[in-house]
């Protein structure tokens, strides 16, 4: 049986959450609802994207590719109340060829700059079921970056520029599959906005159906569904529906409506010293 907890999200108090993840999609279909929870919450959400997902559309040239992502990254964003965006620009599926010190160093400027209470990202050990290389470079560039980030020798040209050395006090963890789930967010009242935001991605969405109907017919099989919605170039009928069952699953499991699972871990694991000897600052 399952340890993990639904949590409340706690009151933000104009604090700052930083999430580092590879797409466009990824913060809506891996982790809106609790984004939206946050802002609701009153938390600072920084989204950072690090590639510019420029292949990934069907029938479309790269450019155009480029700029319709972005711009729905900023609409899916907006819906779900994230505070600021910032974009790093990798070109999109080769971030198994890029350097992880280089990234890393770009995203320990990021902590360094917006010196958020938790950082979130993919989680590092998820890897059952992960075949995306760039989900897996940023995981491994920004779990280290927790570190790196507090170490005064590290990028010591970042303090000229007035920043300093910043410690997380948490590590929010997401996957396709959390190698151990501590904390399940209720997200039932967010739902719709998760659906709203994911429905937003119309260009990599209609991509994601795509490739769907490119295995299903490998396999001698037709997705009417899938069909109908690439006919009419709205994918957002079926989004709506894989998404909330997706939802929907996570919550059977924990006893809500609907939910989000995480990995957390809180003072780098070692909880159980501020319970010791620690006492809360005011």
């Amino acid at each position: 049986m399952s340890d993990a907890v639904v949590r409340a999200v706690e009151p933000g108090q104009g604090r700052t959450i930083l999430v580092v993840t590879a797409h466009a999609d990824d913060v809506t279909l891996f982790v809106g609802g609790t984004v939206a929870a946050w802002a609701d919450a009153g938390w600072h959400v920084v989204v950072v994207r690090v590639t510019d997902d420029r292949w990934d559309s069907v029938g479309m040239n790269e450019a155009d590719t480029i700029a319709a992502n972005a711009e729905q990254f900023r609409a899916a964003t907006t819906i779900l109340g994230v505070g600021e965006v910032v974009e790093l620009g990798y070109p999109t599926d080769t971030l198994g060829d890029a350097s992880e010190v280089t990234l890393r160093e770009r995203i320990i400027r990021l902590v360094r700059t917006h010196r958020p209470y938790a950082l979130v990202t993919f989680d590092p050990y998820a890897v059952d079921g992960e075949d995306n290389q760039d989900h897996l470079a940023v995981a491994a560039a920004t779990d280290e970056s927790f570190w790196t980030s507090q170490f005064d020798l590290h990028h010591r040209e970042h303090f000229d520029g007035g920043l300093e050395p910043h410690g997380c006090f948490e590590r929010w963890y997401f996957g396709r599959e959390v190698p151990r789930v501590t904390d399940v967010v209720d997200i039932t009242d967010q739902l719709d906005r998760k659906l709203d935001a994911a429905c937003a991605h119309r260009t990599m969405m209609l991509n994601f159906l795509n490739q769907l109907r490119l295995q299903a017919r490998t396999g001698g099989w037709r997705l009417a569904p899938v069909e109908e919605a690439l006919e009419r170039a709205d994918p957002s009928e079926v989004v709506r529906t894989l998404v909330t069952a997706g939802a929907r699953r996570t919550g059977a499991r924990h006893g809500v409506d609907a939910a989000e699972a995480w990995r957390v871990v809180r003072f780098g694991g070692m909880g159980e010293m501020l319970t010791a000897v620690g006492t809360r600052l005011t």
